[in-house]
């Protein structure tokens, strides 16, 4: 096995008090939300994975395509000694770049990040009995809070796969790739992934599919506050709902009240209450152009040097270099 070390940077203390604040903003808000980090406990994670292998999810199909067809061009073109992954989960699609950049002798560490220990520590150890020359070093931790702590030596690149990064508002993304940019350093790279933008029907259908195990995850993050904060949800009291909204070129994923309730919430000392038919939105989950995606990164301070897509156009793979 190759040599691991897991830094932790989010304890129980921080992470109950970023769930009651949380929850705190977004139930008090109009329209009330939350956020989707909360959606990946245990199940939720296996329900994910579960999403991500559905004929209606194509997402991480197309991703694994680009990366299967362009793992090489990715790894003579970065040089990277060490690959940091955001949201590394089981950082199965990883392997194809740890494989290529092994094989092209530059990579020395792998720095996967993610907000569960279990799974971080998971991931680390499985990483490091297959790749025994390589020093694994995970940090568990917020990607929008602990980017600053991350080890590794230049030159680095960033792997921020699965269309993540359409999860935050604009002006989050923009503040979120101008911190990516400082941890990529001096000629680092970025290679992003994104859903691009397309017929409304298999939007749709991605985050609503036939076997219903989409609307299962999205009402799991309900479950999670009820055994994080005491609340009281009736978690069959809600409906999966997800739209397409064109304006902002996203999909929103909802929970819909089936009736009027007053939800306890102890731990973060609040009362909810919900009209029937009130929406809480959970996620959204913005689609990208390529000249917009291009755009965004160069205001960031980003060269996009190649843009790759999977073979039916539904899909994006960017390999940004930091511009000095």
């Amino acid at each position: 096995m190759s040599p691991v070390r897991v830094d932790v940077h989010l304890d129980d203390d921080y992470l109950a008090a970023a769930l009651r604040a949380d929850v705190r903003e977004g139930l008090t808000a109009a329209p009330k939300f939350l956020s989707p980090k909360w959606f990946y406990d245990a199940v939720g994670s296996l329900l994910f994975e579960a999403i991500t292998g559905l004929p209606e999810y194509y997402p991480t199909r197309a991703e694994r395509e680009i990366l299967v067809d362009h793992a090489a061009d990715i790894a003579r073109a970065a040089g990277a000694r060490t690959v940091v992954e955001l949201g590394s989960g089981s950082s199965e699609k990883t392997r194809l770049l740890l494989d290529a950049l092994s094989a092209h002798g530059t990579l020395r560490r792998f720095v996967p990040v993610d907000v569960s220990e279990s799974a971080l520590r998971d991931t680390t150890r499985r990483i490091a009995d297959d790749y025994r020359n390589l020093v694994v070093h995970g940090v568990v931790g917020d990607f929008t809070e602990h980017l600053d702590r991350l080890p590794g030596e230049t030159p680095r690149l960033v792997a921020f796969l699965g269309g993540t990064i359409g999860n935050f508002l604009p002006p989050e993304r923009a503040k979120l790739l101008a911190s990516i940019r400082d941890v990529c350093g001096s000629g680092g790279w970025l290679l992003l992934g994104n859903d691009l933008v397309k017929d409304p029907e298999t939007l749709v259908a991605a985050y609503d599919d036939a076997d219903g195990v989409t609307a299962m995850f999205n009402r799991n993050v309900l479950r999670v506050l009820n055994r994080e904060l005491g609340a009281d949800f009736d978690v069959d009291a809600f409906e999966h709902v997800a739209i397409w909204d064109d304006e902002n070129a996203w999909i929103e994923m909802r929970l819909r009240a089936t009736r009027a309730m007053t939800v306890r919430i102890p731990l973060a000392d609040m009362a909810v209450r919900l009209a029937e038919g009130e929406q809480v939105r959970t996620e959204i989950s913005a689609k990208f152009r390529p000249d917009q995606i291009v755009r965004e990164l160069t205001d960031s301070g980003f060269d996009a040097r190649h843009l790759w897509s999977d073979y039916l156009g539904r899909y994006l793979v960017t390999l940004a270099q930091v511009c000095d």
